[in-house]
Order: structure tokens, then sequence, then C-alpha cells
């Protein structure tokens, strides 16, 4: 029977080689200090641009690791609305998706504030607003109480092709287990706040103290943590889109550190490794921002509609599969004849050009600008 770290006598003093660590914390840190530099150079609307789609991808995409697919537009929208920012296209939302969206920004907006069991409790809360996860009731808003002979597994894969990749503690300890979590989160000032945020991420999992969302909010509070590294309720790099990207690995380095010592270098390298690869990637997400602004500012006198308004924002912002007609009136909700007069309005007005090589349904693109 395997011996997990939670069951070990020096539980929770975590050690690690820092001279090993040393390397990758300078490298991050140069990639954090150009990263900020960079926005700080861009106007306050730039800023938010890249802030909302960072926080879309953020809330999608730690989303997606636990097998959900939320709906992107209301996502988009609910940031948008919770930020206070009036931007085209905005679409109703859901509770569930209100709710993730909630957690993350009081996460990440209020990052200076403690953390506290009553504040977790409110961001499960937001997460299952119904009481239930999918199919099942689950106890919601407060810590879980599974029985010893049914233990909290971590599992990753479909239904009926679970992996079990560790158990957590049981339920009678989580009253000190968490108290003696939310202190240090609170309390140690000392220690790297970017090795602060792995640190967080893993005790946290570790103890998975709800019945479920334990990987959400998990990421939540490193992204907390990563807000406190950049003194920045702005999120200018995704932590979780980094870790969709590399979710094999995630669980891997998770269950090996689960079964290792309480010498955790390994887990900080991952965590460290993948950190430096979401600041690499956030220049795309930066040249997006930029080549969006160069097209409204081209089309700044351009007479557009709201349906072409919005469909215009979804091509900038990286329109899945090719546009045609009949998209073009799913999305927008009218008639295959209006949408057709939207696009070819756009195309004599030198927005939209027929995509060359479209096959037998005629596809559209933008202009190059």
């Amino acid at each position: 029977m395997a011996v997990y770290i939670h069951q070990l006598p020096h539980w929770p003093r975590f050690t690690w080689n820092q001279e090993k660590l040393t390397p990758l914390l300078a490298e991050i840190r140069s990639r954090q200090g150009r990263l900020l530099g960079r926005m700080e150079t861009l106007g306050f609307n730039l800023k938010a641009e890249a802030n909302l789609q960072i926080l879309t991808q953020d809330v999608l995409k730690s989303s997606e690791i636990e097998g959900e697919i939320l709906d992107a537009d209301q996502v988009r929208s609910s940031i948008a609305r919770k930020l206070g920012m009036n931007i085209a296209g905005l679409v109703p939302t859901d509770r569930q998706v209100d709710g993730v969206v909630e957690m993350l920004l009081d996460a990440t907006q209020m990052y200076q504030q403690s953390l506290s069991a009553e504040r977790l409790f409110g961001w499960h809360a937001a997460l299952f607003p119904t009481g239930r996860s999918g199919m099942f009731t689950i106890t919601v808003a407060a810590w879980r109480n599974n029985k010893k002979d049914d233990p909290m597994q971590v599992v990753s894969g479909a239904m009926g092709k679970e992996k079990v990749h560790f158990e957590a503690p049981d339920a009678d300890r989580l009253d000190e287990e968490m108290s003696h979590f939310i202190n240090w989160f609170n309390e140690d000032k000392h220690m790297d706040p970017v090795i602060k945020a792995a640190v967080a991420h893993l005790w946290f999992v570790t103890i998975h103290p709800f019945d479920d969302g334990n990987g959400r909010i998990a990421r939540a509070i490193a992204d907390m943590q990563l807000s406190r590294a950049d003194k920045s309720v702005q999120r200018f790099y995704s932590m979780s889109a980094q870790i969709r990207k590399e979710r094999a690995t995630y669980y891997d380095i998770l269950e090996s550190t689960q079964k290792g010592s309480m010498d955790i270098t390994n887990w900080l390298t991952w965590f460290l490794q993948c950190l430096d690869h979401a600041l690499e990637a956030s220049s795309e997400t930066l040249a997006g921002v930029l080549k969006k602004a160069r097209f409204w500012e081209k089309h700044a006198s351009t007479i557009l509609n709201s349906r072409q308004q919005l469909m215009l924002n979804k091509l900038l912002d990286g329109f899945e599969g090719k546009l045609n007609t009949s998209k073009w009136a799913k999305i927008t909700k009218t008639s295959a004849d209006t949408a057709l007069r939207d696009i070819q309005d756009l195309i004599t007005k030198g927005v939209l050009t027929k995509e060359v090589g479209g096959g037998r349904s005629t596809s559209y693109v933008l202009m190059d600008f």
C-alpha cells in the first residue's frame, strides 16, 4: 500500500534544493520584468483588453483541465461585466459561468486580502451554485465529510477509465490541516513569492478539502499568490492555460510527488518551468491584442452594425474553423440572406475578402492590415 507525503512524520515541512531552483527563478523574474515593462508601455484600453483575454483563458483552461468545457463568449462577457468593461458582443451568462468567474476575480482582484475558510467556502459555493457536481449531490461550502472506508481519491480520465493518482487525508483531519495551511499562506512573508505559489498549489491539492473543485481552487490560490508576486490586479499570463497544455505531465508530477519524500524540488522545478512557458506564451496574446488595436484604429471611421462588430471581434480573437454565411447567421441569430448582405457589405468596405481555395463552401477572412 502506497505511503503518501501527508502520512509522513514531517508533513507538511517541505524542503527543496534552492541551488537547483535559483537559475529558473532568475529567468522567470527576467521574463516577468520584461512582460510587465511591455505592458506598461500600452495604453489603458490595450492593457484592459490583454487582461480580459488572459482571464478568459484562465477560466476556460482551468475548467478544461477537469474535463469541463465552458462557453468562451459567456466567460468573456461575464468577466467584462464584472470588470465594468463596455465592449461589443456581450452575451447572457449562466450561473455556473458567473460562479467560476467570480472565484477567479476574487482571487486576483482582491489578492491583498487574507485567505480564510469562509472565503474558500464562498469560492466553492460559486463553483457549484446548484449544490451538485454533474448528476451527484455534493457537500458545498464546507469541508468534505467522506467516511474512512470511502477515501477521497484524486483521479483523472474519463468515467470508467479513471486513473487514481493519490488519496487525500481523512476528513477528520481537515479542520487542523486547513487551519495550518491558511495560517501559513497568510503569515509567511519570507518565502520567495513565486516559490510560495508553487508550494501553496501542491499543499492545497494534497489536502483536497472539498468534495469537488479542488484543482480549480488550487489554481486560483496559485493565481492569487502570483498576483501578489506581480503586485498587480491585472493578469498578463495564464498558468492554467499552460497547465492545460501540459496536463499529462501535471498529473504525473503530482502523483510522483505525493508518493515521494518531503523534498519537493522536482515539483517546484516543474511548476517554475511551466510558469516560464506561460510567460513566454503571453507574447502571443499581446501580439493578438496589438493586432486587434491596429485593426480598429484602421477602421475607426468604418460604419458597422452590431452584428458586424460582433463577428469581426470573433475573427480577431481567433475564430475556430472557416467563416461562412451559415456560421454568421447562426452566431448572429439572423437569416442567411441578412448574413450574406452583412458579409458583402464588409467586402465592399475592404474589411473581408473571400478565402482563396476555400472548397465547395465559400469562406471569408480578414483583409491584410
